[in-house]
């Protein structure tokens, strides 16, 4: 059961600094890109802004530029025109094949890449409408005191899903980010912290305005795994990015989602450089995953489930790449 969307007022400025401006005269105010995500938390009653700062009207913030420099993603391109361009599925594939995996074709209309990185966390306790939650007791993220998936600790444990984080994170992505402090550039990594209930590092009334890839990024390739074969968010994704040289590794980078309350960019993977991709390699892939995946009980499938899914993820898209890169050379 969901509730009508309560009453609030639109502003719709023309730039960028009129939208970081707008937001600072409308404290508690929210910026709007697709609202695909943020509407329909506004109408279970997860939010109440006053206030909601139109993007759409940005110039700015839209379209996919090229240069010598790499590749500058607008905030506000829709997910749709991400999924669309030849040289998304040409030369930064895990990108192309997490824009395709959102969702379904209207949210992909609607929904922005900005918007994307900054999706909620999500859980079984909080993803619910007002009357749920308040029958059986509000959690730590909204209203209440404690996490249901682990009363005994005083940490959020909603796991963040979206997923153009994780293959721009193995992409080797930066964000750039505008506040009242003028703009900042930094690696995507910064953005999230290891907390369901704020998992976003971003400072007051600051908004997301671009990524930034490099111009040649290793092969790449992205994958969930889902209760069904669209619409749904990841119970686990990978994202995995690698360079073969000479038989051995000369590039590994692996991003993931699902799992944990902010995207991973794994740790540990230099220690693979300048080693054969082969089935011990594979294995302590494996172990590495499995050691830094952390889901929990937020969701109705299993948390080890989920672990094992990433690990297998990781493995199958490693093994893929490597294949092309054999083939390549």
């Amino acid at each position: 059961m969901t509730q009508p969307l309560p009453a609030f007022e639109v502003v719709k400025p023309a730039d960028i600094a009129g939208a970081v401006a707008a937001l600072h005269e409308h404290a508690g105010g929210r910026y709007l890109g697709g609202g695909t995500d943020l509407l329909v938390n506004i109408r279970r009653g997860l939010e109440r802004p006053g206030h909601l700062v139109d993007l759409s009207s940005i110039e700015e913030l839209t379209g996919v530029t090229a240069s010598d420099a790499g590749l500058r993603i607008g905030a506000g391109t829709t997910i749709a025109a991400l999924a669309r361009l030849p040289l998304i599925a040409d030369r930064y594939r895990a990108l192309a094949d997490a824009a395709l995996a959102i969702a379904g074709p209207g949210h992909r209309a609607m929904a922005t890449v900005g918007g994307n990185l900054c999706l909620d966390t999500r859980c079984i306790y909080y993803n619910q409408s007002e009357w749920w939650r308040h029958s059986n007791g509000y959690c730590l993220k909204r209203n209440g005191d404690i996490c249901h998936v682990a009363p005994q600790g005083s940490r959020c444990h909603a796991a963040y899903c979206g997923d153009l984080a994780p293959a721009l994170l193995a992409l080797g992505a930066e964000v750039e980010i505008a506040g009242n402090d003028g703009r900042r550039r930094m690696p995507l990594a910064g953005l999230y912290a290891n907390d369901g209930r704020a998992h976003l590092t971003l400072a007051a009334g600051e908004l997301i305005i671009a990524t930034h890839l490099p111009a040649d990024p290793p092969r790449s390739r992205y994958a969930k795994a889902r209760l069904r074969g669209a619409i749904d968010f990841p119970l686990a994704g990978a994202a995995v990015a690698l360079a073969i040289q000479d038989g051995a590794l000369s590039a590994l980078r692996v991003g993931l989602t699902g799992t944990n309350p902010r995207p991973l960019l794994l740790e540990g993977t230099d220690a693979f450089i300048g080693q054969a991709l082969d089935d011990d390699a594979l294995q302590r892939l494996d172990k590495l995953v499995q050691r830094q995946a952390e889901p929990m009980r937020t969701t109705t499938t299993s948390a080890h489930y989920r672990r094992l899914a990433a690990a297998g993820l990781v493995r199958r898209l490693a093994v893929e790449l490597r294949s092309h890169s054999d083939t390549a050379s």
